[in-house]
């Protein structure tokens, strides 16, 4: 069974008040709900949020680069395709969501919990991840090209065709996750945890017929 990486979670007071999101000459919102609304064709440059809960709300047509985030939770939100790339993301949880094609390219992550999402091509090519979990998602064709990981975990996710390469996954324990094929490269594995099933299929990749 995959090892969940101990992460610190948001920390968010009690009794926030409810919040209108509207375009700011100082784009900073702290201490409060945004629920039950979309986000339409947006795009400011780091913009921050700290200590928000998002509940309910769609990202449509959205650009939100080097974007901070800190002590937020995004709750039952579709993020689909949705740009926060170069962002800076600490303490963050994404539960239920739909995260579709999210761009976290070149981000920073730390204590970042990904939890029940549909984050199938979710881009984190070049990011940085320190004390990240991905628990029940689904990770199909997600792009992890480059990407530094430090402590993070990965568990009961569908990650068929997702993007490893050049992303050592010394450490990193696969055994609980589902997938046909993912691309990764040979060096790039060793240390890797894995099933026996899952072992052979990696063993095809280097061309050993398996009997």
């Amino acid at each position: 069974m995959s090892k969940t990486i101990k992460i610190q979670q948001p920390k968010i007071p009690d009794g926030l008040t409810g919040r209108t999101f509207q375009p700011m000459e100082d784009p900073y919102y702290e201490m409060c709900i945004i629920s039950d609304c979309s986000i339409l064709s947006e795009e400011i440059h780091r913009i921050r949020f700290e200590q928000v809960i998002f509940k309910n709300v769609t990202f449509l047509d959205v650009s939100f680069k080097s974007i901070e985030l800190t002590d937020v939770i995004f709750d039952h939100c579709d993020l689909s395709n949705t740009d926060f790339s170069d962002g800076s993301i600490h303490r963050v949880e994404f539960k239920e969501s739909k995260i579709l094609g999210l761009n976290l390219s070149d981000a920073s992550l730390g204590n970042v919990l990904f939890e029940n999402c549909n984050a199938n091509m979710i881009s984190f090519g070049y990011a940085k991840l320190k004390q990240v979990n991905f628990t029940s998602c689904s990770l199909r064709n997600a792009d992890y090209y480059e990407s530094k990981f430090n402590k993070v975990g990965f568990k009961d996710c569908d990650l068929n065709e997702a993007n490893f390469e050049q992303t050592p996954l010394k450490g990193i324990d696969l055994s609980s996750c589902t997938f046909d094929t993912i691309n990764v490269s040979i060096k790039d594995l060793a240390g890797c945890e894995v099933t026996a099933e899952q072992g052979l299929g990696f063993a095809r990749l280097l061309g050993l017929i398996i009997k």
